[in-house]
């Protein structure tokens, strides 16, 4: 594995003049926020060696490098699921290349279903904490003390410092945005109306099918993360819309605008 991600991070290395400490990865429906990044070289996921490929409509497979909000960035155009068939290595391996080229700072977005009921569709959730749902947790199997700690603690899994950068930055451009907790589970089927009023009662406030797994690893490698959620659908016993991907995207789509204004914000000072 250690021999699997230097190799790749020597390809990249290769490939750009520098690399930045910062780094984006984007959720279902918010690609196109790489848009806003300047000076893009892209880097197709499967000219890298070892990297996975998205399967995932929405998802183009790009690693981005650039600079946003005057700051070099890499952003991932694209990410994995474990619902795709991978592995929890596979799905965070990227989170470990990342770590191997010194990436200090991680944003990771995702397009969710809310369960809160005073979110609305188009809601910016800022990621305060999650819960894990997955079947498998990415650190299982042997600890590589290269890597981070056997027992790495997610007391502050969700940088505070950055939460508070992001609600000033939200505040200024008058943008709405709520806090929550997000639910990862392993999909690939929506949730029932009877698991949205499951996970809201654990204390979920949104849900959805990535970002756990890569914060975790991100932790575990002592990288600053920042979360947030595009709210596409909600859910629960009280909902009858049912939820199509299509929806998802487009619901993100719209709200992407606004999640920009807040991630370029942070970006610009840190």
């Amino acid at each position: 594995m250690l021999t699997k991600i230097q190799k790749t991070a020597e390809y990249i290395k290769a490939k750009v003049k520098s690399v930045p400490d910062t780094a984006i990865i984007l959720g279902t429906g918010l690609g196109a926020l790489v848009d806003h990044i300047e000076n893009k070289n892209y880097i197709p996921y499967t000219e890298i060696p070892d990297f996975p490929v998205s399967t995932v409509e929405g998802h183009s497979g790009n690693l981005i490098f650039g600079t946003l909000g005057g700051r070099p960035v890499i952003a991932m155009q694209g990410r994995f699921h474990y619902y795709e068939g991978y592995d929890m290595k596979e799905v965070t391996f990227p989170v470990r290349v990342m770590q191997a080229l010194g990436v200090k700072t991680l944003f990771v977005s995702n397009a969710a279903g809310g369960m809160n009921k005073e979110f609305k569709v188009g809601d910016i959730m800022i990621i305060t904490d999650h819960i894990n749902l997955f079947p498998e947790n990415p650190l299982r199997g042997k600890n590589y003390d290269e890597l981070g700690p056997r027992f790495p603690a997610m007391t502050e899994a969700y940088s505070h410092r950055l939460i508070e950068i992001a609600d000033n930055v939200a505040a200024e451009k008058g943008i709405r945005v709520m806090h929550g907790v997000y639910v990862g589970t392993p999909g690939p089927t929506f949730e029932t109306p009877a698991e949205y009023e499951y996970f809201r009662i654990i204390g979920g406030d949104a849900v959805g099918m990535s970002t756990v797994p890569e914060v975790i690893v991100a932790n575990h490698a002592g990288m600053e993360v920042f979360g947030v959620s595009v709210i596409t659908d909600l859910g629960g016993k009280d909902v009858t819309e049912v939820p199509t991907h299509e929806e998802v995207q487009k619901a993100a789509q719209k709200a992407q605008p606004f999640m920009m204004e807040v991630i370029k914000g942070i970006v610009a000072r840190i």
